[in-house]
């Protein structure tokens, strides 16, 4: 829709104008509903590298510093109180070469503005389920993202806590079915 068009543009500029790594905004086109944004080229998704490093059976410690990066980057995506929406290692681009870990948020299809602690609980809570489904073995990773999310943004108490409620609510939910 044209609300959640103009959304993700206004998201993609706040995050850029706070030095948050995101596709530069070229265009809004109204009439066709399309935004033109930066190319991200020669880049993979997080959850490729991910794979790729995992299948190669080569040191995965690499992949800790990523998910502190990760968690540094989230952190203050979230002390502008941008909700992302749609946090998935899928929506993380990293630009080459990998080891120097320059990280790019993109799809703010999803995304709005919110200082609530349970909206960004919501967010990385999503995250979390991303990883756990797509990540198999990648527990200590989200750990490290946490740790350093927390570490980072200057509200990350309330929102661990909330975090925490809504596993909970989670669960419940899955019990429940």
């Amino acid at each position: 829709s044209r609300r959640r068009m103009a959304q993700e543009a206004r998201s993609l500029l706040r995050c850029r104008r706070a030095g948050i790594p995101a596709p530069v905004v070229y265009f809004v086109d109204y009439v066709t509903n399309s935004i033109f944004l930066e190319d991200i080229v020669d880049s993979i998704t997080v959850q490729d590298h991910i794979y790729s490093v995992q299948k190669s059976g080569d040191d995965t410690s690499g992949l800790q510093k990523l998910a502190e990066k990760m968690g540094e980057l989230l952190a203050r995506m979230h002390d502008e109180d941008i909700i992302h929406g749609d946090l998935t290692t899928a929506n993380l681009l990293l630009r080459p070469p990998t080891e120097k870990l320059d990280l790019v948020l993109i799809d703010f299809g999803l995304s709005f503005i919110s200082g609530l602690p349970e909206d960004k609980g919501v967010d990385l809570y999503v995250l979390e389920k991303a990883f756990i489904s797509t990540h198999p073995d990648t527990e200590t990773m989200f750990q490290a993202l946490l740790k350093t999310y927390a570490a980072t943004s200057k509200k990350s108490g309330p929102v661990i806590k909330k975090l925490d409620e809504v596993r909970l609510r989670g669960r419940k939910r899955s019990m429940i079915g």
